[in-house]
């Protein structure tokens, strides 16, 4: 089976994130980036079919030149060789965007299936798998959280999340399927495999090389940032203290006039 793994590069979930003096994106300095969570399942996913049925796994990533310390991450679970797609003159680039040139890279070559995790945990917009999937004209399923993979029937049976309960979906290959977690458990990269992971082919395409025109992909742009601002600061905490009947009350007297949830 030939397949494609689409990750991303996202601050650390510990990180402490500030906003630029122009409010317009995060300060960048300082930041542990690591690959996005969901997408450490969408490779994990892969892998374990290529040992199941053979083939190659292969990913995708689009950014700044810093994505190669993730990309690496990824050939050193075990991921085949991987392909870059760098964001010069496109660092401004909204979903659809983004998923305009990684179905263009994608179409270079013939998959059976092509994985990413449900969302980014940066923006949690939850675009870029069904983006993409448009663009390739392929069916594609998001949450997923059991696959039951026919590659000699070109079939996919998927489990996945609902709120509040979980739908069977049946759909055709070549697909889009989006991880969600639970899924699998993502394997560690062993010391061999990270040296190896220095060794293999991670290839450059530019968007001049996919026949791409950097200023059409920007008049294609239908979102744009105005401004980012941090959460308010949580109020400190009322701590009560008394007679437990007075408590009671006093709490339910805040819980309906202050917090208003009774």
């Amino acid at each position: 089976m030939q397949i494609a793994v689409l990750i991303k590069q996202v601050p650390d979930t510990a990180t402490r994130i500030r906003v630029r003096d122009d409010g317009r994106d995060i300060v960048t300095d300082g930041i542990k980036w690591v690959m996005n969570p969901y997408d450490e399942f969408a490779v994990e996913e892969a892998l374990r079919l290529k040992e199941r049925f053979g083939g190659e796994v292969v990913l995708f990533c689009f950014g700044p030149a810093r994505v190669e310390e993730t990309i690496r991450q990824g050939l050193a679970m075990g991921a085949d060789r991987a392909v870059y797609l760098p964001d010069k003159g496109l660092e401004d680039a909204d979903h659809l965007v983004v998923s305009k040139v990684l179905a263009a890279a994608l179409l270079r070559e013939s998959w059976d299936l092509v994985f990413c995790g449900k969302q980014a945990v940066d923006d949690d917009a939850a675009q870029i798998g069904p983006l993409v999937a448009v663009e390739l004209g392929w069916p594609q399923v998001m949450v997923a959280l059991a696959l039951e993979v026919d590659p000699e029937a070109k079939r996919i049976v998927a489990k996945r999340e609902l709120e509040g309960a979980t739908e069977t979906v049946e759909l055709p290959m070549p697909a889009v399927i989006g991880a969600q977690r639970g899924l699998n458990t993502p394997r560690y990269p062993t010391l061999p495999n990270i040296m190896k992971a220095k060794r293999k082919e991670v290839k450059t395409l530019t968007p001049a090389d996919l026949g791409l025109d950097v200023g059409a992909l920007k008049a294609a742009r239908r979102v744009v940032v105005e401004g980012l601002t941090m959460p308010p600061p949580r109020p400190e905490p009322k701590i009560l203290k008394g007679d437990p009947v007075e408590l009671a009350r006093q709490l339910v007297d805040l819980l309906h006039n202050e917090a208003k949830v009774i």
